[in-house]
């Protein structure tokens, strides 16, 4: 009844903000309008799915579609105001319960989904990646649907053609568009969106610059996705893993500021992660989580990987400070195992957003890291973060988990089985 509710209240929302398109004073409003209208469009099918009788799905499952209905209106609102347009029609866009309504649908649902982890990592990708895709993940050789070539050589010069013609297709099985080597300058609306969603060996990059501040390489907001040994380039907010459950594995990612930021429920592992060189007075961040309420399933973690400085700011390395991670939201959650963190990484780890904003709600771990930015003797003395309270280093671990308060770190089934914390 609650998630029926709050799907009432979407629609209602969702077909308010289709009327209020002619109202928009500017580009800005404009733009913040029509990623609304699409955030809401896709809130619906979340709550659609989370009540359909049809739908085969787990409690964890229900969890992490109520997350991403929340996330949307969230990102929605943020929008108006990111852009510094939130005066007049955001009000009138968010005019309704729908946040407050998800908030209490996740809170009465709330229930411990241990039983249903176990057993999540399969042939180096999680368990619901099928057999066939790990294949295709893993293959040197793909038998693609269509070929994007400069030369002429494929099916099309370009991958907004090819994206066209995946939009034109029928049926339900995979479409692959495999892109030959080259630079494609091309500024991609790319439907990341779907469910199983898979990028392999290919790079997104943002060439705006860090004088441009904000500039997101790719936004993805599939639902068990991969992207398998990509590349994502930028500075400022490079990588947005905006909702759903995410898998990054043997990536490589580079920026400046919040570069890896968002709310989806997401696994980096044996991933490069390089910190560049910012503007004059920017400190980098690696990680922005974004976490709005206490019963979404949602965080960051990075597993395995290196984080290192960059080869443009390895010369300057001490005119800048480098943070794991800093809290754009209340909840905010981000963890690091069993990660080689370099020199770069400040001594105290973790950075404030806004004076003492969520730094007594986030949960900041870090799990069996080594390297010279490791050592967690002068990290900040916050409450969310282990060492200051009851949970004793991020060192406890019970029954092959590891807890902090009612927090398990291994929440995220993408690399629970590989995490061997016993």
């Amino acid at each position: 009844m609650a998630v029926e509710l709050a799907l009432e209240r979407a629609v209602r929302a969702g077909s308010n903000t289709k009327t209020l398109g002619s109202k928009c004073r500017n580009k800005r409003e404009k733009a913040a309008w029509a990623d609304c209208l699409k955030l809401y469009e896709d809130t619906i099918q979340q709550l659609n799915k989370t009540i359909d009788p049809n739908t085969k799905c787990t409690d964890f499952d229900r969890q992490t579609w109520l997350s991403t209905a929340l996330t949307n209106v969230e990102t929605c609102r943020t929008g108006f105001v990111e852009l510094g347009v939130s005066d007049f029609v955001l009000p009138l866009v968010t005019n309704n319960n729908v946040s407050q309504l998800i908030c209490n649908t996740l809170a009465l649902g709330n229930n411990d989904t241990t039983h249903e982890r176990h057993n999540y990592y399969n042939d180096g990708f999680p368990r619901w990646v099928s057999p066939r895709d790990r294949r295709l993940l893993q293959s040197g050789s793909v038998r693609p649907n269509v070929v994007v070539a400069q030369d002429g050589s494929g099916n099309y010069r370009t991958i907004r053609a090819a994206l066209d013609a995946a939009a034109r297709r029928s049926g339900n099985n995979r479409f692959v568009i495999i892109v030959r080597k080259g630079i494609y300058r091309e500024n991609l609306e790319i439907a990341v969106t779907g469910d199983g969603f898979i990028a392999r060996g290919i790079t997104f990059r943002n060439t705006a610059g860090p004088s441009n501040h904000q500039a997101v390489a790719l936004r993805s907001s599939a639902d068990l996705s991969v992207f398998h040994r990509c590349s994502f380039e930028g500075y400022q907010d490079t990588l947005y893993v905006h909702s759903q459950r995410q898998f990054y594995k043997e990536c490589y990612i580079f920026g400046t500021v919040d570069f890896i930021f968002g709310n989806a429920a997401v696994v980096l592992q044996n991933c490069m992660i390089y910190a560049r060189r910012p503007m004059s007075n920017q400190k980098n961040t690696i990680t922005a989580q974004g976490r709005t309420d206490p019963n979404q399933n949602t965080g960051i973690s990075i597993h395995n990987s290196r984080v290192m400085a960059s080869a443009d700011l390895v010369p300057v390395l001490g005119s800048f400070q480098s943070f794991l991670g800093r809290p754009w939201k209340q909840y905010s959650r981000t963890v690091f195992m069993q990660t080689y963190l370099g020199s770069l990484v400040d001594p105290a780890g973790w950075l404030e957003w806004d004076g003492n904003f969520a730094l007594n709600t986030l949960y900041y771990g870090e799990y069996r890291n080594f390297g010279l930015g490791s050592a967690t003797g002068q990290r900040v003395r916050w409450r969310g973060v282990p060492g200051y309270n009851e949970c004793g280093g991020g060192r406890e671990v019970y029954s092959g988990k590891l807890y902090c308060g009612d927090f398990v770190v291994a929440r995220y089934e993408c690399a629970v089985h590989s995490w061997n914390l016993n």
